[in-house]
């Protein structure tokens, strides 16, 4: 299903295609006007994306197509060997972990996955991690650590799954656990957001020595809906609210919150997946060949001093 601000490029694609249609069952040579049409859509395209709003990139971060976590674990790493459970309450499906191979190194991922489908989706409480998933995620920051496995972590989630088990079962002291074991790591941690980071949920999960986003994913406290039906008591004001709240790739990297923006193929990962798994996966490994020249302390230096930093503030006169 396209984005509404979609349209136009999606009627100019069907024009190509039908064109390309007419022209091979009539035996005719319209080469030269559908190569300007192809240039025309390119243009489109380009003209379109570097003018979207904040709001229209938080849609473009939840497009049906984007690559999940699952499809960057599938065709980034090899052997991956899928670890499941918490060992105290169970397995939360929202988190997939396990060993892999990276670049000819072992590696622990840990990946937030939302849904491909209503199905999945359900299963995976759309990304929306439990008590468990966290637990589980400490749990292999510490087999990460006695192994000396580099950590990678992949972000996709609106959140902490804010119902009352979770709450019940301490979903905000869990949460901060995480946020504090992954910042005790030894070894070196990559996190790549990949549609959308969301508070703690995501937070958790991504205290890394270096922190990259897609092009148009999205990370904030808070997300839009939230955030408008907070501050002006209707949802349907997200749209003034992700103005507000500077979530974007852009943003972030003027405001230091993250290290490096990957560039996503024109039109976004949902329109060609392949092409941003592959732009992921160089810029992991480029990350992880300058992070594996230090040691652990400078490791832990590094990560601390990078969040210390976090946030501006301007003196008043």
């Amino acid at each position: 299903m396209s984005l509404q601000f979609e349209k136009p490029i999606d009627d100019l694609e069907d024009k190509i295609v039908d064109m390309r249609k007419y022209a091979e069952e009539q035996g005719m040579d319209l080469y030269e006007e559908i190569g300007l049409l192809e240039k025309r859509l390119k243009r489109l395209k380009k003209e379109s994306f570097e003018n979207l709003t904040r709001w229209q990139r938080v849609h473009v971060a939840r497009a049906a197509g984007r690559p999940t976590g699952l499809d960057y674990i599938d065709k980034i790493f090899t052997n991956f060997n899928e670890l499941h459970g918490d060992r105290a309450l169970g397995e939360d499906p929202a988190l997939i972990s396990g060993i892999a191979e990276f670049n000819d190194q072992s590696v622990m991922v840990l990946a937030q996955q939302k849904g491909r489908d209503t199905k999945e989706n359900i299963h995976r409480n759309f990304g929306m991690m439990h008590p468990s998933g966290y637990r589980k995620a400490i749990r292999m920051f510490a087999l990460a650590d006695k192994f000396k496995l580099p950590v990678i972590t992949l972000v996709d989630t609106i959140g902490a799954y804010p119902g009352i088990a979770a709450e019940e079962r301490g979903q905000a002291l869990v949460i901060a656990e995480s946020i504090q074991r992954m910042s005790e790591l030894t070894v070196p941690a990559i996190t790549v957001v990949i549609g959308e980071g969301g508070s703690g949920g995501a937070l958790a999960i991504a205290v890394a020595n270096k922190v990259l986003i897609l092009e148009n994913s999205i990370y904030s406290v808070i997300s839009p809906e939230s955030c408008a039906a907070i501050l002006w008591r209707d949802a349907a004001e997200a749209e003034k609210a992700a103005e507000a709240l500077k979530l974007t790739a852009k943003d972030l990297l003027e405001l230091d919150i993250v290290d490096r923006i990957i560039e996503e193929p024109l039109g976004g990962a949902h329109k060609d997946p392949q092409a941003a798994i592959d732009s992921v996966a160089k810029a992991i490994k480029e990350e992880l060949i300058e992070l594996n020249k230090l040691d652990q302390a400078e490791l832990l230096q590094q990560r601390y001093e990078r969040f210390r930093k976090l946030g501006k503030f301007q003196e008043m006169a």
